[in-house]
């Protein structure tokens, strides 16, 4: 059963598109786009980058682990 979502913000566009009962390469991918913004300095052409959901979780766990805050030792290393 294929499923498909997005969600954008002012700076970025963010995909997800699964399907679970398909064996095809790339059948299963998270896109991260940067949106044109003018009168920013972040973001003013496009580009994205696409990734395998499994990579996206390695990510995830990644940010997770790091962007984590203990309110007495800072950040998690």
């Amino acid at each position: 059963m294929p499923f498909s979502k997005t969600k954008s913000t002012k700076r970025f566009s963010f995909g997800i598109n699964r399907n679970l009962t398909a064996k095809k390469a790339g059948s299963n991918t998270v896109t991260i786009a940067t949106l044109p913004y003018e009168d920013s300095q972040y973001s003013v052409g496009q580009t994205s980058l696409t990734m395998t959901v499994r990579e996206a979780q390695a990510l995830q766990s990644f940010l997770n682990e790091n962007l984590s805050m203990d309110s007495e030792s800072g950040p998690s290393f």
